[in-house]
């Protein structure tokens, strides 16, 4: 019998590391932290400096609830705010729509107008705190809305910070939650790109995901290697579109999972660093500021387990703190009933805690890159940055990361990956305890959930209200105003991925949510022009 091992992403494990397992050029391959190519940190002092900044993901049904478990989070000792929509949010749809039926707040809050937008974030300091909103196809939208309300409460728009997700390569391949075809998609992308960079410069324009393809079933390569290749495709487009890379690029950010490998992790990230350093001053000549890989970790929704669900609270742990050896600048870590529902205040509280004893109890933040020199961490380091080149270079053969999704390149790969790791659970050999080993019999506790029929019934009425009380007039101008711009993003016979550089459309949308367009109203408004995304 083999004593053969594997990490998860299938990457071979000896039994012993010695140093030529770890020939590395220091200046060349891991420099100091905070110099080229970052291996070890993108800041010289790392967390001695400044800790992560400290989020928890939330979005409950209404705006008003949302923000009464934000505020909790923030009174515990959270940093950051962080946004969950529910899925009309996320696809355009309105709550009143017959489309929303049985989804308005389910998977997190609905946010239809701007007067939602005011109540999820009311009282909260919006010049003080950085907000990160997971939200793609409708990302203009929900920026836009942010905006409004912050100019309506006195804060320029030079003053707010936080992040859009943005990034809708990674929807046709791992979510769904899609609305426009690529071009224009892509487009719209490039043009929240130039206005962030001249008027909203705190705002980070995308982040960049490899976690949701994570989720899917991809490995740790995979998730290294697609992340890079969605990038990449944006800068180009961006680039393309006539904007300056280092005008912009700077504020990209990244979104990784954090599994349960604490090794396979820590060298990702460490990779990851490497890896993306390279790309971008290769392929683009960028400066160091636009060669830093910032990024935002979120522990595993996928390994959280329904079956003995306390057992999740050591899973997250040990995540999170593969995220900050890591080197992480924001983290997420997830309740320990998630598997089950939303989750509880009792569940979120505790995985903050378990974010503040990381970094107060464990030593984690003395020194940058702890983990540096080890013989088995450099090794993975390395292998997983040649396996994810591999990768990428098969994709960079097809034209690129759309050109690879268009094929369906990215979703067989990732497809594979998660039926190989659930064969191998079905036979026993990756172990996930309280499930196929070490089983007590027990049955997942049932939580409470809200009365979501009341819930998106209030919904509808909040929505009914705004429609009632605003200028129509105004309304339908400010739509038709966007109709027109967003024609010269359609495709054309001889512009197949969308018009060269079209009207600017932030400020439209800006315009048409301060007249209390809705979320869907804006999407309608261009996929009038646009058209709708349909599967490969």
């Amino acid at each position: 019998m083999s004593d053969e091992k594997r990490s998860p992403s299938g990457l071979a494990v000896a039994a012993v590391y010695r140093p030529a397992d770890a020939a590395l050029d220091y200046a060349v391959d891991l420099g100091d932290p905070g110099e080229f190519p970052f291996t070890r940190g993108v800041q010289a002092s790392m967390y001695r400096g400044r800790l992560w900044t400290m989020r928890q993901y939330a979005g409950f049904g209404t705006a008003a609830q949302t923000n009464t478990r934000f505020k909790l989070l923030l009174d515990a000792g959270q940093t950051g705010l962080s946004v969950a929509f529910d899925l009309p949010t996320q696809m355009g749809i309105d709550s009143d729509s017959p489309r929303a039926l049985g989804e308005v707040g389910r998977v997190g809050v609905a946010i239809d107008t701007v007067e939602d937008m005011h109540a999820l974030l009311a009282d909260l300091p919006l010049d003080r705190v950085s907000t990160s909103m997971t939200i793609n196809a409708t990302a203009a939208t929900l920026l836009a809305m942010y905006i409004v309300v912050a100019e309506e409460r006195g804060i320029p728009r030079d003053r707010v910070s936080g992040t859009i997700q943005n990034d809708v390569l990674k929807e046709y391949v791992a979510r769904g939650t899609y609305i426009y075809p690529p071009g224009p998609s892509l487009a719209l992308i490039a043009e929240i790109f130039r206005f962030c960079a001249a008027e909203v410069p705190n705002w980070n324009p995308i982040s960049i995901s490899g976690y949701h393809i994570r989720e899917a079933g991809a490995t740790a390569v995979q998730e290294l290697a697609f992340t890079f290749a969605n990038a990449m495709e944006y800068v180009r487009r961006a680039v393309d579109a006539g904007l300056a890379v280092d005008a912009f690029a700077p504020r990209l950010s990244f979104f990784f999972a954090a599994h349960s490998d604490l090794f396979e992790e820590v060298a990702k990230f460490r990779a990851a660093r490497r890896i993306y350093a390279r790309l971008m001053r290769e392929r683009f000549g960028a400066n160091d500021a636009s060669c830093r890989l910032r990024f935002h970790t979120q522990t595993g929704g996928v390994t959280l387990q329904a079956q003995q669900p306390l057992n999740n609270v050591v899973r997250v742990a040990v995540q999170a703190l593969a995220a900050v050896l890591g080197g992480t600048q924001s983290l997420h870590t997830n309740g320990f009933d998630e598997a089950l529902a939303l989750p509880t205040a009792e569940a979120a509280t505790l995985a903050l805690r378990t974010q503040q004893i990381v970094a107060h109890e464990t030593g984690a933040t003395l020194t940058a890159d702890p983990l540096a020199g080890s013989y088995y961490v450099e090794h993975l380091t390395s292998e997983l940055e040649r396996q994810a080149m591999v990768l990428l270079a098969t994709v960079d053969e097809m034209g690129g990361a759309a050109a690879a999704i268009e094929k369906g390149f990215f979703q067989e790969e990732i497809g594979r990956s998660a039926y190989e790791h659930q064969l191998r659970v079905e036979r026993g050999e990756a172990v996930l305890v309280g499930v196929n080993r070490f089983t007590d019999g027990s049955e997942p506790p049932v939580l409470s959930t809200p009365d979501y029929s009341t819930l998106e019934r209030e919904q509808r009425e909040r929505v009914a209200a705004v429609r009632a009380g605003r200028d129509a007039r105004a309304v339908a101008e400010a739509l038709t105003a966007l109709t027109d711009a967003a024609a010269s993003y359609a495709p054309s016979r001889d512009q197949p991925d969308g018009g060269q550089r079209p009207a600017p459309l932030m400020p439209l949308i800006i315009q048409a949510v301060r007249a209390r367009a809705t979320v869907g109203e804006v999407a309608d408004a261009l996929a009038s022009r646009w058209g709708h995304h349909r599967p490969f």
